[in-house]
């Protein structure tokens, strides 16, 4: 299996990548094809693909802010059941994380993730592979060290209309200290104003989250 890196959407696999977040995922968290081209372009913006015999069959993307010393994965999907892709990407993304967190010179404390809560959103077919299932895909976050940030969480539509997104859970795996049982807030509220800056219409109840978590000290971090 090929880990391969997508920078660009003339890209051939960039097509057969997008086709495959439709199938899995609702409209509203997949970006609109052209969309795509200025993100790709971005150095800190990691898109990747396994590919095996000239098909698409995994992606995942995933970004580290060096200031925060945090990375956050977008997603990761799994084409196809029974071909390993799972651990193939986590590892492969692993690697080439450290690899950039060390070229920075930096500490990396840990990483975010979102994960749909079934008992929130009911049943969802991610393109009917088994292993994307939502309580399939929170077991696996939970093995690999991921707890649930203790905090109601929303997140601006990527539709980019001001529309709010709820039953997920934002996540955190600690790294720099595997024993942590909470995370500072302000790392979280400054991550979220990070990352979702790219979305100027947000809704009221993220704005209100975010404030909300300004008032806190620490956020503790839960089972999954």
């Amino acid at each position: 299996m090929q880990y391969h890196r997508i920078t660009d959407i003339g890209d051939p696999y960039f097509r057969q990548m997008h086709e495959l977040m439709q199938r899995v995922f609702p409209p509203e968290e997949v970006l609109e094809y052209e969309l795509w081209a200025e993100p790709l372009q971005d150095p800190g913006i990691r898109v990747f693909v396994a590919v095996l015999d000239g098909e698409v069959v995994g992606a995942t993307e995933y970004r580290y802010y060096e200031d925060l010393q945090v990375a956050m994965t977008d997603f990761t999907i799994i084409g196809r059941d029974g071909l390993g892709i799972g651990p193939f990407l986590a590892r492969r993304r692993m690697a080439d994380l450290r690899s950039v967190v060390a070229a920075c010179g930096g500490t990396f404390l840990g990483m975010f993730a979102e994960i749909y809560n079934p008992q929130l959103v009911g049943k969802l077919e991610f393109g009917g592979v088994n292993a994307m299932n939502s309580f399939v895909r929170r077991e696996v976050l939970a093995h690999l060290g991921y707890r649930k940030l203790d905090t109601d969480y929303v997140h601006p539509s990527w539709h980019n209309n001001g529309e709010a997104v709820h039953g997920l859970d934002l996540c955190f795996m600690p790294i720099a200290d595997e024993e942590q049982v909470s995370v500072p807030a302000s790392l979280v509220w400054s991550f979220l104003e990070r990352y979702y800056a790219v979305l100027p219409q947000k809704p009221d109840a993220w704005y209100r989250m975010v404030e909300n978590l300004k008032q806190r000290d620490n956020v503790a971090l839960l089972p999954i």
